[in-house]
């Protein structure tokens, strides 16, 4: 089973930019898309259900802001997009499908960066997240969140961590958690078969910065322990263009 997870920063933007032959091309089981600003009715046909999958939508009651969205060929037991307190999932954060064998978040995690009162929403929704994940495993649930962290989790995880150490997205809290995470029983899929550097999911457009790979990981496909031994590959495919992110996935065994 081929997952891919992409923030595309405007689903409608993207699907100018050769995302439907991507998609043919690529040919994942589960497409996990964040930040896809858009309502399901703004759409074009072909968006709102994309041939050989089943689609849902999580939106934003914000028009142009946020938003997941999950393309999948096997239809999910069952489909919630709410991770449950209102002030996240007005926002449209959030996916949750589960299958026979594992539980899936497909999760847009806010972005600290603009103001204090953004920074602590963002701490809150980790929280949110993590007591929700935790509650589940204990309970013997197999679970897979992919998405847009907005954190990089170690040096190796971002070019510049020496001038980003007080910026959102490499603060010390915000990459605790990631750690607590991970001590919950959680693993990163993509450093099970890659511990070097240089490898990016996100490049500013600002700076023009990924035709110098001065990039961050920010994008992650993090599973339970349990699913470990599931997960023959992961990988990052920074050659897929038409967003500031590129796609992240895993390939997992029957």
């Amino acid at each position: 089973m081929r997952i891919v997870s992409w923030n595309v920063n405007g689903l409608r933007a993207i699907a100018g930019k050769g995302f439907l032959e991507w998609v043919g091309e690529d040919d994942p089981d589960i497409l996990c898309l964040q930040e896809t600003k858009a309502h399901k009715e703004q759409l074009a046909p072909e968006l709102r259900n994309l041939e050989g999958y089943q689609s849902y939508f999580a939106e934003s009651e914000r028009k142009g802001y946020s938003g997941v969205a999950l393309y999948t060929k096997e239809e999910p037991l069952e489909v919630d997009d709410s991770l449950g307190p209102e002030r996240f999932d007005r926002e449209g954060r959030t996916i949750v499908a589960r299958y026979p064998d594992f539980v899936l978040f497909d999760v847009y995690f806010p972005n600290g960066k603009q103001s204090e009162e953004r920074l602590q929403y963002k701490m809150e929704f980790y929280e949110e997240l993590l007591d929700r994940v935790r509650t589940m495993r204990e309970a013997g649930e197999s679970i897979m969140i992919c998405g847009d962290v907005n954190t990089a989790h170690r040096e190796i995880d971002l070019a510049r961590p020496k001038d980003n150490e007080k910026v959102s997205g490499f603060l010390p809290q915000e990459r605790a958690w990631i750690d607590d995470l991970l001590d919950a029983g959680f693993v990163d899929t993509f450093r099970l078969f890659h511990e070097d550097g240089e490898n990016y999911t996100y490049w500013s457009y600002i700076t023009r910065a990924r035709r110098r790979n001065v990039g961050w990981r920010l994008d992650y496909v993090i599973v339970s322990d349990d699913l470990t031994d599931r997960v023959a590959d992961a990988f990052i495919l920074s050659d897929v263009m038409g967003s500031d992110h590129c796609p992240v996935g895993v390939e997992l065994k029957d």
